[in-house]
């Protein structure tokens, strides 16, 4: 899933966007060399953010991004849904929860 980085944070596309509409101005005509994401979002960047130790929500509506995940983070999903149902997380990361892993 497409992302966007803005204020330290990942965005989902569509929150993204809507972060770009409200700043009233755009930096989209620039290199993302030539602004920083704490005044305007950078991206797209796919992978859901690329990967990490735990799975990546967006920061505005909480939307799950769909990251791989690090071998901290594949223990920690199966460690998480051990005790819990967290149907999206399942779902996205089947391939830790098939015989042989």
């Amino acid at each position: 899933m497409d992302v966007f980085m803005y204020k330290a944070a990942f965005h989902c596309k569509g929150c993204g966007s809507k972060i770009k509409v409200s700043l009233g101005y755009s930096c989209e005509n620039l290199s993302e060399f030539e602004y920083d994401s704490d005044q305007y979002p950078k991206g797209p960047f796919g992978d859901g953010g690329g990967e990490a130790d735990c799975p990546n929500h967006c920061d505005t509506c909480g939307l799950f991004l769909e990251n791989p995940l690090t071998g901290d983070g594949e223990q920690y999903v199966i460690d998480t849904l051990a005790g819990a149902n967290v149907t999206e997380w399942r779902e996205f990361y089947d391939y830790l929860f098939q015989e042989g892993w």
